[in-house]
């Protein structure tokens, strides 16, 4: 059965050339185009479709705004398609936050072409967005949206400053930006240092390190090549580079490198994996979290094998139970747990002698 597509985008030649790149395709079927919100609310109420393609930049009603309408009221998945300049990059991410399965970069000129070399990619996010449980903001992270972090964030405790440095290393995809802002900002300042690989394009994952820095009582970062992991950090890994955990003098560090793809990514999240249960053996945490795919499944029964303590986020609050399920069937996983409960086991994993 062929996943249902709605595109909205004020572009006659953007609508022109993914209906044309669409056609023919048995995988996929263009139900309807609109070229801004407000027309395509009745379209997509009457004949609702399994994905919505959205550009973010139209006149009238913006796709940001018209995307939490949805996701409050019906959510569809939804994947968004728009040229990313920095304004729109941040806008971008905010439609992640807000619920949008997946983000592709249209580029200004050479439409047509980009589209003719992207279409398997295209096809391939549709049907795995077709498949995905999209879901609003959470009232928890509103409750943080447009708030700074504490302007008192506790000072690292005298307890926890000499403490062991036990580092947790995180995977994530597809839903895995609003899981993460939801768990991270559930975190005090004190806690062990994370490094976290998500999967996400190279222009994205400084704007949103320094988003969740200002939400988050930890310091979020953008890392960079020999960066320290310390109590009360966070590092992501830039976006088009692998990420992995190194250890010297007793001291935890990244190594930020090039290098092709593993599993289809760049970063993978099997190779911090691989490399944090390299280094820390029993005395790390892996997290795998909601997203499409297997990367991470194989480098968490690394983890798991190794002696650390690993986790799973559980069907019921992944966006895409993919990199979970796979390393669940792999017996890499010691305890699954819902998204809520993340924070908490990262918390009592610190406090074990």
């Amino acid at each position: 059965m062929s996943v249902k597509v709605f595109v909205v985008d004020d572009s006659a030649v953007v609508r022109q050339a993914l209906a044309h790149m669409l056609s023919g395709n048995p995988e996929v079927e263009l139900i309807g185009s609109a070229p801004n919100p407000l027309l395509a609310m009745d379209m997509i109420r009457k004949n609702p479709p399994d994905v919505l393609l959205l550009d973010i930049e139209m006149p009238g009603m913006d796709g940001l705004t018209f995307l939490r309408q949805i996701m409050s009221s019906n959510p569809i998945p939804t994947v968004i398609c728009s040229t990313l300049s920095t304004e729109g990059s941040k806008i971008a991410l905010e439609a992640l936050s807000a619920g949008a399965v997946a983000v592709l970069a249209k580029p200004k000129l050479g439409l047509k072409q980009f589209l003719d070399d992207s279409r398997r990619e295209m096809v391939q996010t549709l049907k795995t967005a077709a498949k995905s449980k999209p879901r609003g903001r959470p009232a928890a992270l509103e409750a943080h949206a447009g708030k700074p972090a504490p302007a008192q964030a506790p000072a690292l405790s005298s307890v926890h400053a000499f403490a062991m440095n036990k580092p947790v290393v995180i995977g994530s995809s597809t839903g895995g930006t609003q899981a993460l802002e939801l768990m991270l900002t559930n975190l005090p300042a004190d806690a062990p240092g994370i490094a976290i690989t998500q999967h996400m394009p190279e222009k994205f994952t400084a704007m949103y390190a320094k988003r969740l820095d200002g939400i988050c009582a930890m310091s979020v970062r953008e890392a960079r090549d020999g960066d320290r992991l310390v109590r009360g950090v966070v590092l992501i890994a830039p976006g088009g580079l692998h990420m992995q955990l190194q250890k010297s003098a007793g001291q935890y560090y990244v190594k930020v490198v090039d290098g092709p793809p593993v599993n289809r990514h760049k970063p993978s999240v099997d190779v911090l994996f691989r490399s944090a249960s390299e280094c820390a053996g029993r005395d790390v945490l892996g997290i795998i979290l909601t997203g499409m795919g297997d990367d991470g499944a194989r480098g968490m029964k690394v983890l798991h094998d190794g002696g650390a303590r690993t986790l799973a986020q559980n069907e019921e609050s992944c966006v895409v139970f993919g990199m979970p399920k796979e390393a669940i069937k792999l017996q890499a996983v010691d305890e699954i747990l819902p998204l809520e409960h993340m924070a908490r086991a990262i918390l009592q994993f610190d406090s074990r002698a």
